[in-house]
């Protein structure tokens, strides 16, 4: 499933791609209301998420050792929707502060992260495991934003993340979520043993 076809399915609205950025939002032309509108933002992010972890194990199966990330920032507010432009070129778009904040906290997060503030917060905090990242200073707006860190949904379990580690007498890629039980069993082992080895250079 690709990015298009992910945010469609919770009724997104894309705006535009710039770049290797999208755009999208919630709320128009059709709504479930605010709170509905931000929950399915939230999961549409997660899912989003959990998808690029899923065509990353794939490309390194492939040989592709590139790591692609995504950042996520996401805000609920009052916007401005509609046709914007001139007789010659008119688009369908999204503009106000809120927009902004969005994109700020974009910048702000980590690549895999997803923040969002207090203003989403308060509508998904029910059913959305969060952490508090605190306040952050984004230009062009006065107030620091409060700002929370996005972790999954609840009751519902992670899968364990990739973990990678490279320095010159140790290399290690392990991905729990790409292996089989078996696989996962063997690697165990593997780790096991290694953590011996290394412990009796200790002792």
């Amino acid at each position: 499933m690709g990015v298009s076809d992910n945010t469609l399915r919770y009724g997104a609205t894309i705006d535009k791609f710039i770049g290797d950025a999208i755009l999208v939002f919630f709320g128009d032309p059709e709504t479930n209301g605010v709170r509905e509108d931000a929950l399915a933002c939230v999961r549409m992010a997660i899912a989003m998420r959990d998808r690029l972890a899923e065509l990353q194990a794939e490309w390194r199966h492939q040989g592709i050792r590139q790591r692609l990330q995504c950042r996520i920032g996401i805000n609920t507010g009052f916007c401005t929707v509609g046709n914007f432009g001139s007789e010659d070129r008119m688009d369908y778009t999204i503009i106000g502060g809120a927009v902004n904040i969005a994109s700020r906290l974009e910048h702000q997060a980590d690549e895999g992260e997803i923040f969002i503030s207090y203003e989403t917060w308060a509508h998904v905090n029910e059913e959305i495991e969060t952490e508090e990242v605190g306040p952050i200073r984004v230009k062009g707006v006065t107030q620091a934003v409060i700002t929370y860190r996005v972790v999954g949904q609840k009751g519902v379990k992670s899968r364990p993340e990739e973990v990678t580690y490279e320095k010159p007498n140790f290399q290690l890629v392990f991905d729990p979520s790409s292996m089989t039980s078996e696989e996962r069993a063997e690697s165990a082992e593997i780790l096991r043993s290694a953590l011996a080895s290394i412990c009796d250079y200790d002792t």
